[in-house]
């Protein structure tokens, strides 16, 4: 009776903590389908690029009006010329440059007078450069991240391949006279809140305007800035343009005359690496 009693308490309790465990591992099951799911919820895939079909008409002769297979083809860009820097409308500085692009994210570019040593800035993505008379140096963060802004939403990037990133809104914006031409707008939205306007000459479909507003990651503001386009010329079958004009927040804060360019020039092995 002892042992029959002591055996049938032990069998009592091995399926009271049977019991318990398979109603933990089903509340842990739970838990973590619920986990998985909410997290499905939260971060839902990203969606296609919309674009509406006026939109796409408008882009399709935009990028045909630039030389078509010719534009969406070519890796780097080199150009030639003059850079002006603007202060309260001022002319503040002007220079010589040449700038050497590899797309999306690289540049080798010297800037200085005839007769003395230039001024070279690298910029590899997040690694970025700076060589003068004093040495080498990194570059300021504000002038970093105005240069990826730049190219970003540079007329090559935004064209080739902002347009065909997940979660953008590309619809047809009207009509408008900017500057006198008459324009035909694009309004582009980005997944993460940035909107770009791309104005087009009503008859050759270039791009003339192309703005943008971003948010300020230390103020948190929303600045304004747009490119103005003109001049254009043709290069190895892309058409170029040679005047580019850079407003911030209205204010004119440079301007860029190209002399020439050339696309898909080999550049030397480690070009956008550390100057010396």
């Amino acid at each position: 009776m002892l042992t029959g009693g002591m055996y049938s308490v032990d069998s009592h309790q091995n399926r009271s903590r049977f019991a318990l465990i398979r109603s933990l591992a089903s509340s842990l099951l739970f838990m973590v389908l619920v986990a998985s799911t909410g997290h499905a919820q939260q971060n839902p895939p990203p969606a296609p690029p919309q674009i509406d079909p006026k939109a796409q008409a408008l882009l399709d002769r935009t990028i045909q009006a630039l030389g078509g297979p010719a534009f969406l083809a070519f890796k780097t860009m080199t150009t030639r010329g003059r850079f002006f820097a603007i202060q309260e409308g001022v002319t503040a500085g002007m220079a010589p440059f040449e700038s050497a692009v590899e797309f999306p994210d690289k540049r080798h570019y010297l800037y200085g007078e005839k007769g003395k040593k230039p001024v070279t800035l690298v910029n590899d993505g997040d690694r970025n450069w700076e060589l003068d008379k004093m040495g080498r140096t990194f570059q300021p963060p504000e002038q970093v991240r105005r240069w990826k802004l730049s190219m970003r939403y540079g007329l090559e990037n935004l064209l080739r391949l902002r347009i065909h990133e997940p979660g953008v809104l590309i619809q047809a914006g009207g009509t408008d006279f900017v500057d006198n031409v008459p324009t035909l707008a694009l309004d582009i939205f980005e997944a993460g809140g940035a909107q770009i306007k791309l104005l087009l000459h009503r008859q050759t479909y270039l791009p003339i305007r192309i703005s943008y507003r971003v948010q300020d990651p230390k103020t948190l503001e929303w600045d304004e800035y747009f490119d103005v386009y003109g001049d254009y010329q043709r290069f190895q079958g892309v058409n170029t343009p040679l005047h580019i004009s850079r407003f911030v927040n209205g204010e004119r804060v440079s301007e860029t005359i190209r002399n020439t360019a050339q696309y898909d020039e080999v550049y030397p092995e480690g070009y956008f690496g550390p100057p010396s």
